[in-house]
């Protein structure tokens, strides 16, 4: 039977469309199983045919291409992710170290600190609590309760220690100076109450440097020897008391020897 073209240009068909048919020939033919004598030739010429114009196998191609690209790209976004979180994990480390380091050595330096001023503060209260002699490098010149008709009571209340006119004079320890001024027979004389609750006197001085009231520590100069007052000659008189008045004098070289300072 004849087939029939409508008039006009007549055209090859396209690849697209002899592809396409080929492969539903093959198609409709292995289905039903029959394969024709006359088919043969046209079958073998399809089978000759080149792959890029075999449209299953070129369908296939591109299949597993894609599938392969797109194997790589989840491969690769994978890798990807897992170098991004082993960074952010490295990151975090190195920042828990850093700040666990910047800990330590803030509270080291808080320790040492601590250290220092618990030092400090042991050091001002050994000072505080330390006494030295009132005139530096000197001796006594006049034991305690020594007699003579020089004194009212008849016997020295104090010791005097041996110092030129103008030599520093030193509080014994700490404490609140209670009297500072013209004392009579002992002319120019400092009483301090000390921090122990005794009260130590300083006399016949030339010159007064403190006044009631005010805080001295041990070694401060609070005054200069002299020779005012009942004197013979400059120095410094030194009373150890229990009260700050007259007549409650204790043993000053006994007095100064407990607290340590050798004389």
């Amino acid at each position: 039977m004849a087939f029939t073209r409508a008039t006009g240009k007549h055209r090859r068909p396209s690849r697209l469309t002899r592809t396409t048919a080929q492969v539903a020939g093959v198609a409709a033919l292995t289905t039903t199983g029959v394969i024709g004598g006359l088919a043969a030739p046209a079958l073998a010429a399809d089978t000759a045919a080149p792959a890029d114009q075999n449209g299953l196998t070129q369908a296939i191609a591109i299949g597993d291409t894609l599938a392969a690209q797109i194997d790589a790209q989840a491969t690769a976004q994978k890798k990807a992710a897992e170098e991004a979180a082993a960074q952010k994990k490295a990151e975090a480390e190195a920042k828990r170290r850093a700040e666990e380091a910047r800990r330590e050595a803030a509270e080291k330096a808080a320790k040492e600190r601590e250290a220092k001023e618990r030092a400090a503060r042991a050091a001002e209260r050994k000072r505080l609590n330390t006494y030295v002699a009132p005139i530096s490098g000197s001796y006594v010149s006049t034991a305690y309760k020594a007699s003579s008709g020089l004194w009212s009571s008849g016997s020295h209340t104090g010791i005097d220690f041996h110092a030129a006119s103008g030599t520093t004079v030193h509080a014994v320890g700490s404490g609140t100076v209670v009297e500072a001024g013209w004392g009579g027979a002992y002319g120019n004389n400092i009483v301090i109450k000390m921090n122990d609750g005794t009260y130590t006197q300083y006399g016949h001085l030339s010159s007064i440097g403190v006044s009631v009231g005010q805080s001295v520590t041990p070694g401060q100069q609070i005054g200069l020897s002299g020779a005012t007052g009942n004197v013979t000659g400059p120095h410094l008189h030194f009373e150890a008391r229990t009260t700050p008045e007259y007549g409650s004098d204790i043993d000053p070289v006994a007095y100064l020897r407990s607290h340590g300072v050798g004389i």
